[in-house]
């Protein structure tokens, strides 16, 4: 007989730091980031370093900035030592812990082991780029937030999957989410308004976030066209909001 699957217990990390959530409707809050290596896009405008390496860097304390090195693959064992120690030294400070990446759902089958005791300690929310529904389906139980990229061709560099993108979005649908869409200067008002119809069909309550390009620290949309934008969305899908990278303009992580 063929041997029993089993679900991988260790993950390769990029980091593990603790910082507000600078976009989308969380902004401000404060919490505790696992990012997780890997990504099946390669998006023009991201600057996140995703590929596998040989460390994990992971903060002394949580908010200080100073960073030491963990050796990769990290256990869930190694992970809840970290979270339990610092939800000690900031008793009520953190809201929730966001995974990330890359693209966390690439570890759907290690997510199926660690969810359960990661949920022990903080509510989970996941930032994904939309693309693995197949991926999400079984992990909705013991998740509180569903972050979704719109990866629109104008900022991409590819074309636009809005078939899988709609997929997604019926999988996680009666999850409380939001759909994040990056905008350029080439982001058309005919695009934005693609996604709004998009989430009016398919996930009539979640927000539209729309999020201009961060370049060199700045805001890389005029505000006027920001505005433009946001109200071609509101006429198809009346919830939208106009939200930067605050992390950035605030230098943490």
């Amino acid at each position: 007989m063929p041997a029993p699957v089993t679900s991988p217990t260790e993950a390769a990390l990029i980091e593990v730091f603790s910082s507000i959530q600078g976009e989308g409707l969380m902004v401000g809050c404060r919490q505790i980031f696992v990012r997780l290596a890997g990504c099946n896009l390669a998006c023009a405008y991201c600057d996140t370093p995703f590929a596998p390496t040989a460390d994990c860097r992971v903060e002394k304390s949580p908010g200080s900035g100073t960073i030491r090195k963990m050796a990769n693959p990290v256990s869930l064992e190694s992970l809840l030592t970290i979270l339990q120690d610092w939800l000690r030294q900031m008793p009520g400070a953190h809201h929730s812990l966001s995974l990330t990446g890359g693209e966390p759902l690439l570890h759907g089958e290690l997510l199926k082991g660690w969810l359960p005791e990661l949920t022990r300690l903080l509510p989970v929310h996941l930032e994904t780029n939309g693309t693995l529904p197949e991926a999400l389906a079984p992990l909705l139980p013991h998740l509180a937030f569903v972050s979704m990229d719109l990866k629109l061709a104008s900022v991409t560099g590819f074309p636009t999957p809005w078939e899988i993108h709609r997929n997604f979005l019926e999988v996680a649908r009666k999850m409380p989410g939001q759909a994040k869409a990056v905008v350029g200067p080439e982001t058309t008002a005919g695009k934005i308004e693609t996604a709004a119809r998009l989430l009016r069909e398919t996930a009539p309550e979640w927000p539209l976030v729309l999020q201009a390009l961060t370049i060199d620290g700045k805001v890389a949309v005029a505000g006027r066209n920001l505005l433009a934008l946001q109200a071609a969305a509101a006429r198809i899908h009346p919830s939208v909001r106009v939200i930067p990278q605050t992390h950035r303009l605030l230098g943490v992580l």
